[in-house]
C-alpha cells in the first residue's frame, strides 16, 4: 500500500509532525510532496498515479478529474475540518471514499477570540507597535470585558467553548443561531438582527455555507453599536469585505480583528489587515500543537481503519465506497 502525503514542508512542519508522520510510515510506503507550492490538480494526478490514498492538507484541492483519472486512488483523507474544495460527487462516483477531520481545535480558536477581544478593547498591539516604531502611543480609554456583551453568532463546539470562557469572565452572553438550542438559562438565545444591536462584541463562528454567504454586510454592521467591535474566526465567505471596510473607516464600528478572509487560503484580506482599527493573524486560530496533533493523528487512525477496509469515524461517503482494499 501507497500513501501521498501532500502538504508542502513547511505546512508539513507546521501542521502534521513528525510524530504522525511516523505513524503513517509505520502503516504503509508513505510519498511526501516536496514542493513549496500546494499541488493543483495536475500536479496531484502525477505524484498520486500509484497510491492508495491520498492525506491532504487544506490547501490541496480534490477536484472531478483527479478522481477520475486515479483508477488505483482508493480514499481521500482531509486533514481538516472544511472539505468544501473536494468534489464529493466526483470521488464516489469512483468509488473513493472521502474522510475529514474533527474540530481538536476548538479551545486553541475559542482563545484566540479572547485574546482579540483584550486587544481591541485595550490596544495592546496598537500600542507596541508605535514602541517599536519609536513613536509615543496614544493614551485610549479602554473596555473592559467584565459586564460587557459578547454576541455569539453560530452555537457549535467553538461557540459553547467561547461562551463558557465569557461566563467565567463576567459578561452577558447572546448567542444567534437558528439550528442550536440553547439549554443554559444564563444564555440568550436571540435573533441575529437582536445581538447585533445589543453586543459589544460580535464574535462570527458560523458554518460557511450558501446560506452564509455574506451573512455580515452593510445592513448587519449598521445595526451595530458604534463602540463595539467585530470578529471572525470563521471564514471570510461569511463577510462582505467592501462593507466591513467602509463601516471601519468611517468608525461605524470600534474596529474588527479577523484570523480568515478572503484571500488565498482564508487568509485576511490585505486592504482590511492594514487598516488601523483591525488586528489580523494569518489563518492561525488552530495552530497550536495540541490542535494540530488531534487532527494529524486522526488521519493516521483513518488511515489504519482504511488499509483494513473499514470505514473510519470522518468517513463522509463510505456507503459510496467501492474501491475497498
Amino acid at each position: 500500500m501507497k500513501i501521498l502525503l501532500t502538504h508542502p514542508p513547511e505546512f508539513r512542519r507546521q501542521y502534521y509532525g513528525e510524530r504522525s508522520l511516523r505513524g503513517l510510515q509505520a502503516l504503509a510506503e508513505v510519498t511526501m510532496h516536496t514542493g513549496e507550492e500546494p499541488l493543483d490538480a495536475e500536479g496531484l494526478v502525477a505524484a498520486a498515479r500509484d497510491v492508495d490514498v491520498i492525506v491532504s492538507d487544506r490547501m490541496t484541492e480534490g477536484r472531478g478529474e483527479i478522481f477520475a483519472n486515479l483508477p488505483m486512488l482508493r480514499a481521500f483523507v482531509r486533514c481538516a475540518v472544511d472539505i468544501r474544495n473536494v468534489d464529493l460527487a466526483a470521488a464516489s462516483a469512483a468509488g473513493v471514499l472521502v474522510t475529514r477531520a474533527s474540530p481538536g481545535f476548538v479551545p486553541a480558536v475559542a482563545e484566540l477570540a479572547l485574546g482579540f477581544m483584550v486587544d481591541l478593547s485595550r490596544g495592546v498591539s496598537r500600542a507596541t507597535a508605535d514602541y517599536h516604531a519609536s513613536r509615543k502611543p496614544e493614551v485610549v480609554m479602554g473596555q473592559q470585558l467584565a459586564g460587557s456583551r459578547i454576541g455569539i453568532i453560530g452555537y457549535g463546539s467553538i461557540g459553547r467553548h467561547l461562551a463558557i470562557l465569557a461566563k467565567a469572565l463576567g459578561m452577558e452572553v447572546l448567542v444567534a443561531d437558528p439550528h442550536a438550542a440553547v439549554t443554559d438559562p444564563n444564555i440568550r438565545h436571540v435573533r441575529l438582527d437582536d445581538l447585533l444591536v445589543h453586543a459589544d462584541y460580535v464574535v462570527c463562528l458560523a458554518i460557511a455555507n450558501e446560506q452564509t454567504e455574506n451573512l455580515i454586510g452593510a445592513a448587519e454592521l449598521a445595526r451595530m453599536q458604534p463602540h463595539a467591535f467585530f470578529i471572525n474566526l470563521s471564514r471570510g465567505n461569511l463577510v462582505d469585505e467592501a462593507a466591513l471596510s467602509a463601516a471601519l473607516r468611517t468608525h461605524r464600528i470600534a474596529g474588527a480583528a479577523m484570523d480568515v478572509g478572503r484571500a488565498p487560503d482564508q487568509m485576511p484580506s490585505p486592504a482590511l489587515a492594514k487598516l488601523r482599527n483591525v488586528i489580523a493573524t494569518p489563518h492561525i486560530g488552530g495552530l497550536t500543537p495540541q490542535a494540530i496533533e488531534h487532527q494529524a493523528a486522526e488521519t493516521v487512525r483513518q488511515v489504519a481503519a482504511i488499509l483494513k477496509g473499514e470505514a473510519p469515524v470522518g468517513a463522509v461517503n463510505g456507503e459510496d465506497w467501492t474501491r475497498r482494499p
